[in-house]
């Protein structure tokens, strides 16, 4: 079992674009069991590859409770090709931003396109607790991070505090 390093704001890897991936090799398999284990551990319900420090479009997630059957899902390459309405994802968090949680203005229903670990393509409706999942998991891999989406003063004061910690160490 290895458990990966989730990188955490401020560091600026966080906020570099992925790049697609071209070639889902052994390689690649490898990595995103190596993922799946670090967001079971954290614990988490989505993440991007560059928070592991993976500069590629891959994302995990698993949003069925912790007593409930594991169900992992990959999406590589995935992009958001529509979407309507708005729903307030109440108190999300991220495993990126730790000790932060936030109201965020998400799309109510999305339809993604991607394809799976073995690269075969996805097309994913999804409303609710995925779409909110999906849309997170797709802006880390953009380099936008949640708290993006809250007021420029609950930013800041976010920022203050980590970087006060950060110094503290």
């Amino acid at each position: 079992m290895t458990i990966l390093k989730i990188l955490t704001y401020p560091d600026q890897t966080l906020r570099r674009p992925t790049s697609e991936l071209d070639n889902i090799d052994g390689d690649v398999q490898q990595m995103i069991d190596q993922m799946s284990e670090t967001m079971y551990d954290a614990p988490g319900v989505g993440l991007a590859a560059i928070q592991v420090g993976w500069d590629k479009s891959v994302l995990i997630y698993d949003i069925a409770a912790a007593d409930q059957d594991r169900s992992l899902q990959v999406l590589i390459n995935p992009r958001i090709v529509d979407q309507e309405g708005e729903i307030l994802s109440e108190d999300e968090g991220c495993l990126s931003v730790p000790e932060f949680r936030a109201d965020v203005k998400r799309y109510s229903s999305i339809l993604v396109k991607g394809v799976d670990r073995e690269g075969r393509p996805i097309e994913l409706e999804a409303e609710g607790m995925l779409a909110i999942v999906l849309q997170h998991e797709i802006d880390h891999l953009k380099g936008k991070l949640f708290i993006d989406h809250v007021s420029a003063l609950k930013r800041q004061l976010y920022t203050r505090r980590m970087k006060k910690k950060l110094r503290s160490k």
